[in-house]
C-alpha cells in the first residue's frame, strides 16, 4: 500500500496512510475547526471508509482524517502497546474485545454487517460452484487465518456445512487473501461480498446458504480520552449517520 503522507506514527502503524482534503460535501453540519482524526479499521472497510474520510474532511475544513486499515486482530494489538489514535473500527466484537478489556475504549455500536463469498478468478478455471467444491484437494484455496475475522467466519461457515477444506495458504487480512485470487495464485478463497464488489469484476463472487450463519458484526468505538477529542465524535456519528449507512450499504455492507 502506498503511502500519500508521512506521519509521526509511521514506526507504530506501518500500514497507516492519510487522506487529503476533497470537495465532497457530507450534509453533516460543520464545525469544530482543523485537526487530526486518525482512525484505525479492518481491511474490508478501505473503500467505504476512504469515502468517509473525504465526506469528513470536506465537512470540517482544515481538518485531515489519516487511516491505517489492516487486519483487525493486528490493530487492536496495536491500539494495546500504544498506537496513537482517535477510532477503532473492527470486523468483529471479539477484536474490540481485546480493546475495551483493556479499558482502552468507549462503548462499542454495531455500524455494518459482513458476509463471505467465495471468490474464483475470472473465468472460474477450476469449474467452483458451491462451498464442497473447496474440499477438493485439486482446487487450490486461500482463507484467512482463523485468528482474524475473516478467518473465523470461515470456520464457522465450513463448521455450518460439515466441510474440512485445506487451504494452501492462510492470509492475515481479507486483502491479502483476495489478492490470492486475483493474481490467480488460488483457485478459490473465502472473502467478504464487500471485498468481492470492491475488486471491480477481478474475481467472481459466489454465494452460499452457510454464509448467513457466519456473519460478522463491525463495531466502532472512539478510543479512551482520543487525541482529537470531540472530532473522534464526529467521525463516529457520520459513520452512524444516514448518510454513513449510504455509503456503507453501497459498499456491499449489510447495516443493523
Amino acid at each position: 500500500m502506498a503511502f500519500r503522507r508521512l506521519s509521526r506514527w509511521a514506526v507504530l502503524l506501518p500500514i497507516l496512510i492519510a487522506l487529503g482534503p476533497t470537495g465532497c460535501g457530507s450534509g453533516e453540519p460543520a464545525g469544530a475547526g482543523a485537526g487530526e482524526v486518525t482512525v484505525l479499521a479492518a481491511a474490508s472497510l478501505t473503500g467505504a471508509f476512504t469515502e468517509l474520510g473525504r465526506l469528513f474532511e470536506a465537512a470540517h475544513p482544515g481538518t485531515t482524517v489519516r487511516f491505517g486499515f489492516g487486519s483487525s486482530a493486528t490493530l487492536a494489538q496495536q491500539i494495546v502497546q500504544g498506537a496513537p489514535a482517535d477510532v477503532f473500527a473492527a470486523a468483529s466484537p471479539a477484536t474490540m474485545k481485546t480493546v475495551t478489556d483493556a479499558s482502552l475504549a468507549s462503548t462499542p455500536t454495531t455500524f455494518a454487517r459482513n458476509r463471505l463469498q467465495i471468490a474464483v478468478p475470472a473465468g472460474n478455471p477450476a469449474k467452483v460452484n458451491e462451498l464442497k467444491d473447496l474440499t477438493d484437494p485439486e482446487v487450490k484455496v486461500a482463507l484467512c487465518a482463523e485468528q482474524v475475522p475473516c478467518g473465523a467466519a470461515a470456520v464457522r461457515a465450513l463448521d455450518a456445512a460439515g466441510l474440512e477444506v485445506t487451504p494452501v495458504t492462510l492470509e492475515q487480512d481479507v486483502k491479502a487473501t483476495l489478492t490470492k485470487v486475483e493474481l490467480g495464485e488460488v483457485d478459490a478463497a473465502l472473502i467478504y461480498t464487500t471485498d468481492v464488489l470492491a475488486s471491480g469484476g477481478r474475481v467472481h463472487g459466489i454465494a452460499f446458504p452457510e454464509a448467513g450463519q457466519a456473519i460478522n458484526d463491525y463495531p466502532i468505538a472512539t478510543l479512551a480520552t482520543p487525541p482529537a477529542g470531540d472530532l473522534a465524535r464526529r467521525f463516529v456519528d457520520l459513520v452512524l449517520s444516514q448518510r454513513g449507512r449510504d455509503v456503507l450499504t453501497e459498499s456491499g455492507f449489510e447495516t443493523p
